[in-house]
């Protein structure tokens, strides 16, 4: 197969590598700094960082899966991906997107348990319900997309392999196939409305009730202190959703769109969540940010 990159913009491959580049290191860094820190803290051994751990680890896959080969594609012009790597660049694109949805509903448990529960949220929260929530969402997402990525791998391919994207994308590789493709997109729509609608549900169900407890705190202190605790986990939230969504929709519907745009869309979609939800998530948790600094500063006495 042939990856085109983003169409339209084949002389501004070069220089849109930069910053694709630059956020791609802080990504890697940032998420990379966040497990090393959790990991290195035992007072951060509590289930919210858990899961933001598993948030981390998930999104250093999504960008270094998709990345690399992106970089090459924009400053040497390596086009070519073999069948077999496109398929398992494929799988762990949509596959872990699906995990992280997961866990961001897992996350959006915690704060209702931490805010609507608080008596009972150690008691419930043990180490091994953390675990099982973590492997529920791996078991589903990756369940989930292994039929969609076998179903792509039977398929046959005829005429000019070339893919106007910068990444496997599903809908991209399936237009490529002769025959009747229909099973792949009901099951790709099907499963994509599965996942993403109920973790939105869910998680919005969970921010009613924790709206509801919070304006039902007799203390303006303590509300405010609850409204920032959920804030990062909102922000993560609509980081992730939004744009998924926007590039699920033209990707499907969207033939007025430039292809340029939604192709650059898609490629940020994978890029900036990963670069910002460290500095979302992390750095406005005070523990998180004060170990940082600490490392900074011991690095400087050095």
């Amino acid at each position: 197969f042939i990856l085109t990159g983003i169409p339209g913009l084949e002389a501004a491959h070069f220089w849109i590598a930069f910053p694709f580049c630059t956020m791609y290191i802080l990504a890697v860094l940032g998420n990379f700094t966040v497990l090393m820190v959790i990991r290195a803290d035992s007072s951060l051994h509590q289930p919210l960082f858990y899961f933001f751990s598993m948030l981390a680890a998930i999104d250093l896959v999504l960008v270094t899966s998709t990345m690399p080969k992106l970089l090459s594609i924009f400053w040497f012009q390596n086009h070519e991906i073999i069948f077999e790597g496109c398929v398992v660049q494929m799988f762990f694109i949509h596959g872990f997107s699906a995990v992280e949805s997961g866990i961001l509903l897992a996350m959006a448990f915690d704060r209702y348990l931490a805010i609507c529960k608080p008596l009972h949220y150690s008691a419930i929260l043990t180490g091994p319900t953390i675990a099982k929530l973590g492997l529920a969402a791996a078991v589903r997402g990756i369940g989930l997309m292994t039929p969609l990525t076998c179903m792509v791998s039977s398929l046959s391919y005829c005429g000019i392999h070339v893919i106007p994207h910068s990444y496997c994308e599903h809908m991209s590789v399936v237009k490529l196939a002769c025959g009747d493709t229909r099973p792949n997109s009901i099951y790709g729509i099907t499963s994509a409305i599965f996942i993403v609608g109920l973790d939105i549900t869910l998680i919005a169900i969970s921010y009613a009730l924790i709206l509801r407890a919070v304006l039902g705190l007799s203390s303006r202190e303590a509300r405010l202190k609850s409204f920032f605790t959920c804030g990062s986990h909102i922000g993560v939230i609509l980081l992730f959703y939004v744009p998924g969504f926007f590039s699920f929709c033209v990707q499907r519907w969207g033939q007025s769109i430039p292809v340029h745009l939604h192709i650059l869309m898609a490629d940020l979609y994978l890029l900036v969540p990963p670069m910002l939800n460290p500095l979302i998530y992390g750095m406005r948790t005070k523990v998180i940010r004060e170990r940082v600094l600490s490392l900074f500063r011991q690095k400087e006495i050095q």
